[in-house]
């Protein structure tokens, strides 16, 4: 029998390596980023540290993120979340992969060996069926090399964070998680699908940083500009 061809998810053409996900064509579509800063992936003026990470640094020590929130990649996102899309994973995942090498090309980030997900609360997992940033962290600490645990548990559910301003947001999220595993002195990749205030990887960060990580960087499919 005659094997169907993988698709790019963009243009619909058969593919050369149907793991990619993306033709090289369409992945040159994906929106380029501005000049960011490499701590708060916020736009800046060079590749230095902002002012605003100068002032007031966040509590990690890099953000990666392949693109703005922007179609397609935002599409794709909301797909992932809300339409059990999950095929979506796997190039997802390979996007920040390419992101994350070149962080480390440029010596952004040290060699991770721990890669965690913003956790659900198990409730809404449950609606779910799955937590979105675990179903791209786990590839990527196999392409990484390192270890995968999901080892930062939602202790309460709050409201969802994409209705809050920003106040609102840091609030919500005070003592809603807590670390299920040792972190002392290890290099950590928290995994997110989208950043927006960065309330919620600010708090897990915080968490990990007060039990001795060696330092923590944040990788997720989109940053809001």
């Amino acid at each position: 029998m005659l094997s169907i061809p993988a698709l790019c998810w963009l243009c619909r053409l058969p593919l050369q390596i149907a793991r990619h996900g993306l033709c090289s064509r369409c992945l040159q579509q994906i929106p380029a980023l501005p000049a960011i800063c490499p701590c708060c992936a916020l736009p800046a003026s060079g590749t230095r540290l902002c002012g605003r990470c100068l002032r007031r640094p966040p509590p990690w020590h890099s953000l990666t993120c392949v693109s703005d929130y922007l179609p397609p990649l935002s599409d794709w996102v909301i797909q992932l979340k809300f339409s059990r899309a999950t095929a979506l994973r796997v190039m997802l995942a390979r996007l920040l992969l390419l992101k994350l090498l070149n962080s480390r090309r440029d010596n952004l980030t040290p060699r991770i060996d721990l890669v965690l997900s913003v956790p659900l609360h198990r409730r809404r997992a449950w609606q779910r069926g799955y937590n979105q940033a675990e179903l791209l962290a786990k590839p990527l600490a196999r392409w990484l090399g390192c270890e995968y645990r999901a080892g930062v548990r939602r202790r309460r559910r709050g409201l969802v964070q994409h209705v809050l301003r920003a106040s609102a947001r840091k609030k919500n999220l005070r003592g809603a998680f807590s670390l299920e595993m040792p972190v002392r002195g290890r290099h950590i990749l928290l995994i997110d699908d989208v950043v927006t205030t960065g309330s919620t990887v600010a708090e897990i960060s915080r968490i990990l940083l007060a039990q001795g990580a060696a330092s923590v960087h944040i990788g997720c499919l989109c940053r809001t500009l």
